[in-house]
């Protein structure tokens, strides 16, 4: 009889975290459901995370103090729940911040006299520290949204004019200033991308001076995207030209660059940078999020030497339902499936409803009523730690197999040797299930529509 044992940690839209009773291996007396192919481990983990966005510190502001560093411990503090360890920050504003402002609105200031990260001393700053206190190996990368305006060819931040899918609230933009896809909304003058590469070495600076380091710069979110707030298109022409600036840079600090963030299924948007001999030595990474998810296999494929890092949780409608909790599922299961060593939610705490200061609502792993000031766990903060809080910083990715129509799983060795399995039931019923463990069988039945996570120690 095999001793080995599952722990089982179920997950259904009424009942999240249900820890049941562990579960034996046995022998194999049939075909499985699953086969983990334990000898072929693929990429290693480097973490997961979420942003730090100034909307997210001011809804945390008003939990009272002892349940505020409840929340920040849940997300952060190893073993705790989500364990979130390599997060994301805007440089500059993004769209949830406040405002617009970059850190030198300065006109022409290319000797960036007038840089200053002052306006981050009230949210952001604070909030990372509250982070650092109960995860202090916690790594940091950061990208912007927009240059500052004086930078760009049309002189505002935003890129689009309102529309209904971000929301009506005026952004002030002309339809002279409207930008497009495929184009260099950039200014890509030397001495203009030379002082936006110092702008971002500035950066850098300032904040490893407020104790927080920045591990790596990504040169533009959604450099496809023309959006009504702050944003800015670039060519991957006009990228490469700017990233043999910031490349430098940031390699005298020892910052890595990754490419991104990709936010089309175009695999050739990442090639065509790659293709500059002045930009691709730098290039350490790529980045994708929302549609970037379709390029994301043929770039694994094509640049297996490349990190991929999924950056950006599709941030859903304010409804924070199980609807979009499956959803976000089904999105870590292909990204790590396709070579992901990384996973970021987008934003961590938001009010109820979730809408920015241009009118978008979104959802978040937490969630504060504004007139009580309670706060309540998201579905999606649940399957998120049915991963994240398993999985460990080193673990592999498990590949797995199945001959009869099995594709809802994920598995992972961590540094340990223990292996961690998990599975989604999207069916209404019931649903059996065997998998094939270094040749012993965990057979379970996984509640109708549920998200389970099995644990299997290492073997002795």
């Amino acid at each position: 009889m095999n001793a080995r044992a599952a722990a089982w940690t179920c997950t259904t839209a009424s009942s999240p975290w249900q820890e049941r009773d562990a579960v034996a291996l046995g022998e194999l007396t049939a075909m499985p459901s699953v086969i983990l192919e334990t000898e072929r481990p693929q990429q290693a983990v480097e973490g997961f995370g979420a942003s730090f966005n100034e909307m997210g510190w001011d809804a945390l502001a008003l939990l009272a103090p002892e349940a505020r560093e409840d929340v920040l411990r849940d997300l952060f503090a190893p073993g705790a729940a989500l364990n979130l360890s390599l997060c994301r920050m805007p440089v500059g504003a993004n769209d949830f911040s406040r405002d617009w402002y970059s850190y030198d609105e300065t006109p022409g200031d290319l000797e960036l006299a007038d840089f200053s990260i002052d306006h981050d001393r009230e949210t952001l700053i604070p909030f990372i520290h509250a982070a650092q206190a109960h995860q202090p190996e916690l790594r940091v990368w950061a990208s912007p949204w927009s240059p500052p305006t004086w930078m760009k060819v049309n002189g505002h931040y935003a890129a689009a004019l309102p529309n209904g899918l971000a929301g009506m609230v005026d952004n002030g933009i002309r339809p002279d200033q409207v930008g497009a896809e495929g184009t260099d909304m950039m200014r890509l003058e030397g001495p203009v991308l030379a002082a936006y590469a110092r702008y971002f070495g500035k950066f850098v600076d300032a904040y490893a001076a407020e104790g927080i380091p920045i591990d790596m710069v990504m040169p533009q979110n959604e450099f496809n995207s023309a959006q009504p707030f702050p944003s800015c298109t670039w060519t991957p022409e006009g990228l490469a030209k700017f990233i043999a600036h910031l490349g430098p840079e940031m390699g005298a600090r020892g910052v890595d660059v990754f490419l991104g963030t990709l936010e089309r299924a175009d695999d050739a948007l990442v090639t065509r940078v790659l293709a500059d001999p002045t930009a691709a030595p730098w290039v350490r990474g790529v980045g994708a999020q929302w549609a970037g998810r379709g390029a994301v296999p043929h770039v694994h494929h094509d640049h297996p030497e490349l990190p991929i890092f999924q950056t950006e949780q599709e941030c859903g409608d304010g409804l924070n339902d199980w609807r979009l909790a499956r959803h976000a599922w089904e999105l870590m299961e292909h990204f790590f499936s396709h070579g992901a060593s990384a996973y970021m939610y987008w934003n961590m705490a938001l009010l109820e409803g979730g809408v920015s200061r241009w009118g978008w609502a979104q959802n978040s792993l937490v969630v504060v009523d504004p007139e009580t000031g309670a706060h309540r766990y998201s579905h999606e903060f649940h399957v998120l730690r049915h991963v994240s809080g398993f999985v460990a910083r080193g673990a592999r990715v498990i590949p797995t197999l199945s001959y009869t129509g099995h594709t809802d799983q994920l598995a992972f060795r961590n540094p340990d040797g223990s292996i961690v399995i998990v599975a989604q039931n999207p069916l209404a019923e019931p649903m059996p299930m065997t998998f094939l463990v270094d040749g012993s069988v965990l057979a379970v039945e996984l509640p109708a529509d549920s998200l389970n996570t099995f644990v299997v120690a290492a073997t002795a």
